[in-house]
């Protein structure tokens, strides 16, 4: 170790703080907190830490920064924040095995309306969740609109509707955009909504029985019937939960289960004594002590929460609980408790959270087990040079020879890799040329490839021999050589006219096409090997199939005022917010548009608008 980088550490002091740890380049690879930073920093020293990256600290560290802090919860907040904006490559890297969902209830508009969305924003509004899953937030969504029947639509379609859509004829939606409603109404089911959301079922079934009986001593029996109902709904979302514990405590219950530097985490939710979700997270190359990883965790995943629990159940001790608890505390406004239970229910409710961590565990490695299996397969039926461990797929999508766009997926060890989607747009094409296509694409993909020395073991097209002679002639044309490539074509229809009209009708297999090979080969239909490839097409294909959809989409909207000189995105967005459509834009005066964009603008608009269209030159 240096002289200076000794000097340092002896100069350390008994404080709590955080410590960051860089490189030669500056970079920050390590940050981390300790109650005393002389004593945690050179314990990394001592030998007694066998993580891997410790060991290469003597060539790996070239500066140790230290941010002393006031108090250890400091230190916590402190860390967390720094691991946010520098995210350090040794640090925990928590990865989601479900996609992050909630529901958002803005409560400051005079009609709010519940809606999914992907992160919570201190912007003001209601956020509940995570949900666990895409389906169990619009099971829960839906049974909300059916019951109490808040809006659905946008602020805008609010604003410029005229007559009740359909959600109204369906008896889902109060109509409040059109419809006087007897005061209070509304903002009543908004607040059930959030009680429901709350899991306060018990109180709500309370309210809802008050109000049912209300506006039946009234002689109210519509809005009498519409609380039973209401109330009904209730009940029986109640029946479907299964009650855990008597003390109706929120809680949430953290198990943890490790091979090596692989561990998995799970997270079981229970509100009003009800388990009601649960989360999965996967941690990759952490060699931390079980310990400092559930304290990291800690931090990670509930400093993002808007709604953190009474009660955190961890299974094994951590030395940061009593400053996880205060932190926590402080910012859910409501004392929070962080245990490790030894006995009773709570650790019992902690070893079914444990065995549902090794159950993801398990299910994670049979998963990559199952597609590294299929690569080897797939190696093997169609002798290829080496293992494809990098796939990528290619695919040309166009509509009636329009629009011609294509796709290139990414599979690694046999699972996808959708960051490293790519789409293309064929715009040197003026007609429908699958091959010329195919050519264009594999040229671009080889030429990048060259570039950044990033090229896939194995190609796969969809399509026939013509699709995959013009790949091969691309990447032979740019130099590109040693990788396998074959095509992938369609199974189709054997018999155009069956002699049973009902009959189904017979169907190829899928069959796959190599250079040099005159007869496809027909890999075993249900086999791993032929999933792989089938899965890659399929990926291409909706991959490609939704950029040219969004293509359309943009090109329908703009293509007629994109076309008037003087109109750029800015007055196209002011013109389309202020009169909903092109077609409600070319009924306006020509007063209503010069206030939007001037009189002179106005008047080149309206003309534009109402020459007729200039005729297709296409064959």
């Amino acid at each position: 170790m240096r002289d200076d980088l000794q000097a340092k550490l002896l100069a350390l002091p008994h404080a709590p703080g955080v410590y960051l740890m860089k490189d030669a380049a500056g970079t920050t690879f390590y940050i981390g907190k300790a109650k005393s930073l002389r004593d945690r920093v050179r314990s990394y020293f001592s030998g007694a830490d066998t993580r891997a990256f410790v060991a290469l600290l003597d060539t790996l560290l070239d500066d140790l920064e230290v941010i002393l802090t006031n108090t250890e919860k400091e230190a916590l907040i402190l860390e967390n924040d720094l691991i946010k904006q520098f995210h350090p490559k040794f640090n925990v890297r928590l990865v989601d095995d479900k996609r992050y969902l909630c529901l958002r209830l803005d409560v400051r508009t005079d009609l709010p309306r519940l809606e999914i969305v992907r992160q919570f924003a201190d912007d003001g509004a209601r956020y509940f969740g995570p949900f666990h899953s895409a389906q169990a937030i619009r099971e829960t969504l839906r049974l909300i609109n059916r019951t109490f029947k808040l809006r659905t639509c946008s602020d805008h379609v609010l604003t410029h509707r005229k007559r009740p859509c359909l959600q109204h004829q369906l008896k889902r939606c109060l109509a409040p955009c059109v419809l006087a409603l007897a005061e209070g109404i509304y903002a009543a089911n908004v607040r059930s909504v959030v009680a429901f959301l709350e899991g306060r079922e018990q109180e709500l079934v309370g309210e809802l029985t008050v109000r049912m009986q209300s506006h039946a001593a009234a002689l109210e029996f519509e809005q009498a019937a519409t609380a039973r109902d209401q109330l009904r709904a209730v009940q029986r979302s109640l029946e479907r939960q299964r009650v855990t514990s008597p003390d109706f405590v929120d809680r949430d219950v953290v198990g943890l289960y490790r091979q090596g530097a692989d561990t998995q985490l799970a997270v079981l939710c229970s509100r009003q004594g009800r388990w009601v979700d649960a989360r999965r997270f996967s941690l990759t190359d952490q060699e931390l002590p079980t310990s400092e990883i559930l304290a990291d965790f800690a931090m990670r995943y509930y400093g993002d929460l808007q709604e953190i629990p009474q009660e955190i159940l961890f299974p094994a001790e951590l030395e940061w609980a009593p400053v996880l608890s205060e932190l926590f505390s402080d910012r859910a406004g409501h004392k929070v408790e962080v245990l490790v239970p030894q006995r009773g229910d709570k650790r019992r409710w902690v070893e079914l959270a444990v065995r549902n961590a090794q159950q993801a565990f398990t299910d994670s490695l049979r998963e990559h087990g199952a597609a590294q299996t299929a690569v080897t397969k797939l190696q093997r039926a169609l002798h290829l040079r080496r293992p494809p461990e990098r796939l990528e797929c290619f695919d040309i999508s166009h509509l009636g020879g329009t629009g011609i766009v294509a796709s290139a997926v990414r599979f690694e060890a046999g699972v996808p890799k959708k960051e490293l989607y790519r789409h293309y747009n064929l715009r040197t094409l003026t007609q429908q040329d699958d091959f010329a296509a195919m050519y264009e694409v594999m040229s671009r993909r080889a030429r990048r490839g060259l570039e950044e020395g990033d090229l896939p073991d194995l190609i796969v097209v969809d399509g026939g021999k013509g699709q995959l002679n013009a790949a091969d002639a691309a990447l032979r044309d740019h130099g590109v050589d040693g990788i396998d490539l074959v095509a992938l074509a369609k199974s189709r229809d054997l018999d155009e006219n069956p002699p049973v009209a009902e009959a189904p009708a017979k169907r190829s297999p899928e069959r796959v096409f190599l250079l040099g090979q005159k007869n496809p080969i027909i890999l075993r239909q249900d086999s791993s090997e032929l999933f792989l490839l089938t899965r890659a097409r399929d990926e291409a294909h909706r991959f490609a199939v939704r950029h040219q959809r969004q293509i359309r989409r943009s090109t329908g909207v703009r293509s007629i005022l994109d076309g008037i000189d003087g109109i750029g995105p800015r007055r196209r967005k002011a013109l389309l917010k202020a009169f909903g459509s092109v077609a409600q834009l070319k009924a306006a005066s020509r007063e209503q548009v010069a206030a939007i964009i001037g009189d002179k603008l106005a008047a080149h608009v309206q003309a534009a608008l109402q020459m007729p269209p200039a005729p297709s030159h296409n064959p």
